[in-house]
């Protein structure tokens, strides 16, 4: 099974506030709901909604290596009285490039090589993440990272926002807005060493969650651990996640017809440079002015300046009933 991941336009990126209107635009379609998770470790049959009730949404914004999340649950009985772990919980695990294999320690290959101190650093939560979120968090961090890369949890790599009305034994409905940094590979001490996962149109992600409900007060024991994957250890095997596609802008959104490009000097001591043609639309017909006397009329030529200097790139496209231009001041430059 595949689900979506919802691309906001870049003019209205989710403000992470607890205010659940920013993602009214966003189709009913995109939402994972309680109905798609499985109680797995065998305490109920099916999925009583008057116990636990979800939905989750998942979007993200061309250019940014983030991933937005609106959680919106109804619990008949919130448990978050407690400094520790035994909270409510969203717990998240996140594949950026879909690599796959153990995030934690214990699931280590190695385990007559590397220790499970060693692995703790060389393996758990470098290549996928994995996020204990407290719903709600009172008195204490919005979640537990899992793993010795706790900076993940911290701007500019993350953020969150939470909304309710009830308190610890109530019933109620909580609201959860947060966003993650998906990383390639995370580096235990620092960002410094670390890789963001590049998120692209189109392409899968490895993501899944689990809901660990505790309904019992005097009970170190949860109650429910309601899991999207069909495996239970998908919370330390990244294998086991689930596919997430990244989605391009809804219909109603894309212009039809938009201008855009992007270059790479491919010889700085030619002056040689490709440019990409990045355009929306049903593009027929293509007019790049180089900003030094010279024109092409191909979808992504490579030009050569022959002077050192600063230039403005145009391009225009047509698509049989409009035209659409676009330039760069300077982007392009030689000194």
């Amino acid at each position: 099974m595949e689900f979506k991941v919802y691309q906001f336009p870049a003019d209205a990126i989710p403000r992470v506030d607890g205010d659940a209107s920013d993602w009214t635009q966003v189709p009913d379609s995109y939402a994972v709901g309680t109905d798609q998770l499985w109680e797995d470790s065998g305490k109920y049959e099916g999925v009583p909604s008057d116990t636990i009730d979800v939905s989750v949404k998942v979007a993200w914004v061309k250019g940014l290596n983030r991933l937005y999340f609106l959680y919106e649950a109804y619990d008949d009985y919130w448990d978050f009285a407690g400094s520790g772990i035994k909270n409510d919980t969203f717990e998240l695990v996140v594949d950026g490039d879909l690599s796959g294999g153990p995030l934690i320690d214990r699931f280590r290959e190695n385990t007559e090589v590397v220790s499970e101190s060693q692995a703790w650093r060389s393996v758990h939560g470098v290549h996928a993440q994995n996020y204990h979120i407290f719903t709600p968090a009172r008195d204490k961090d919005w979640c537990m990272l899992w793993g010795p890369a706790q900076w993940l949890k911290e701007l500019p790599y993350s953020n969150s926002s939470y909304n309710h009305h009830f308190e610890p034994g109530d019933n109620g409905k909580l609201t959860l807005e947060f966003w993650v940094t998906p990383f390639d590979y995370a580096d235990p001490d620092s960002p410094d060493r670390s890789t963001e996962s590049v998120l692209t149109e189109d392409e899968v992600i490895g993501l899944c969650w689990a809901i660990i409900d505790y309904d019992d007060a005097d009970s170190p024991k949860n109650s429910g651990f309601w899991n999207l994957s069909r495996s239970h250890t998908m919370y330390g095997q990244a294998s086991e996640l689930v596919a997430f596609r990244l989605m391009p802008l809804e219909a109603e959104l894309r212009p039809s017809l938009q201008a855009a490009w992007t270059f790479e000097v491919i010889d700085e001591e030619e002056r040689k440079v490709v440019f990409e043609d990045q355009s929306m639309g049903e593009v027929v017909k293509w007019h790049w002015d180089f900003g030094d006397g010279s024109s092409s009329n191909e979808s992504n030529p490579i030009h050569e300046y022959e002077d050192l200097g600063q230039y403005v790139v145009v391009l225009t496209v047509d698509d049989g009933n409009e035209t659409s231009t676009f330039s760069k001041v300077w982007d392009v430059s030689f000194k």
